[in-house]
């Protein structure tokens, strides 16, 4: 049941080796605290013999098989393997596989693979890379999501005066002005009307 790895190995040695015979796996990066659980899911396009699952470890350059679960459920585990911290859950109809990783520590840091066989051809998933640490660190500022700014309305710099509308000086003066500019315009026409008015009624008595 080990041998699938070999294939692993080509891939990531081999870019494009592979190309047609990736399966998606989800989610591609997992950040997560220790003592906490998390899952990996492997897709399925048809049907299949079953699923293997493989870690693996950068820092000793190899791969270590964690397990293999039959279309009918029945999960065969590697070498030191717990049955406690790692299991598999397949969907009703077995499009899709998960494995579910318990307890995490910082020794099940690493990339996880699925490999399934299809059609008799090998179907390896993407990888998902795990990084279990004490401490989430903090988002960076660039992440954090930018507040929203309303649009800013043109306002007149100088309330007092937008307030106080036509009682100030800069109103009422020319208003004033030109009022009396008209009352004086209007006295000749008054005076010519009352002289107008006196002859007629002179002439009227006259009469």
């Amino acid at each position: 049941m080990a041998r699938p790895w070999l294939w692993l190995w080509l891939c990531l040695q081999l870019p494009g080796f592979c190309t047609n015979l990736l399966s998606s796996q989800t989610p591609g990066y997992i950040l997560t605290k220790t003592n906490n659980s998390t899952e990996i899911v492997c897709p399925m396009k048809g049907e299949h013999t079953g699923v293997y699952w493989y870690r693996w470890n950068q820092g000793r350059q190899h791969f270590e098989f964690l397990l293999f679960s039959s279309p009918l459920g029945k999960a065969t585990y590697g070498t030191n393997i717990s049955q406690e911290k790692f299991s598999i859950r397949g969907t009703s109809s077995y499009h899709s596989y998960r494995l579910h990783i318990n307890r995490l520590h910082g020794s099940d840091n690493g990339t996880y693979y699925c490999c399934t066989i299809q059609s008799s051809q090998l179907i390896l998933g993407t990888g998902t890379q795990l990084d279990v640490v004490d401490v989430l660190p903090l988002p960076s500022m660039s992440t954090l999501v930018p507040l929203t700014k309303k649009p800013m309305r043109c306002k007149p710099k100088n309330k007092a005066i937008n307030k106080k509308g036509a009682c100030t000086p800069m109103v009422w003066v020319p208003l004033a002005a030109g009022a009396l500019l008209l009352l004086l315009s209007l006295i000749p026409t008054i005076r010519r009307f009352y002289r107008l008015r006196r002859r007629l009624w002179v002439r009227a008595h006259r009469r």
